[in-house]
């Protein structure tokens, strides 16, 4: 699962809301580097969420940036740095928690299972 994955990542339980996911626990990473696309990194910058900057601080992914720079497009360090934690780091073993309910879902091979009871189900 890559960290830009999981930073897209909501839940939709019963009782309203639909809380993002947390990674509590990474017991396995693999860096895949991949090809640098200056222009996609920046255009995914602004859907970064916040706690997927504190995921990568957790996991000693190297310096992370805590927001975008001013001019941030043309930063081509930032952009590389960014490049890494969105789509380089796959996590294939470990657990996501909802920071609401407690709930936790297994991350086993990179997959994510999300799957829920019926009765923690929106309907």
């Amino acid at each position: 699962m890559k960290l830009l994955t999981h930073n897209l990542l909501t839940l939709h339980v019963q009782g309203g809301g639909t809380p993002q996911l947390h990674l509590s626990l990474a017991a396995e990473l693999h860096i895949n580097p991949v090809e640098f696309n200056p222009g996609f990194v920046a255009w995914m910058i602004p859907k970064v969420e916040a706690v997927l900057l504190e995921v990568a601080n957790t996991l000693q992914l190297g310096e992370v940036p805590t927001k975008p720079v001013e001019g941030y497009e043309r930063d081509e360090a930032f952009l590389r740095k960014m490049l890494h934690v969105l789509l380089e780091v796959d996590v294939l073993e470990g657990t996501l928690q909802c920071p609401e309910s407690g709930h936790l879902f297994p991350i086993s091979h990179g997959i994510p299972n999300m799957l829920l009871n019926d009765e923690e189900t929106e309907t």
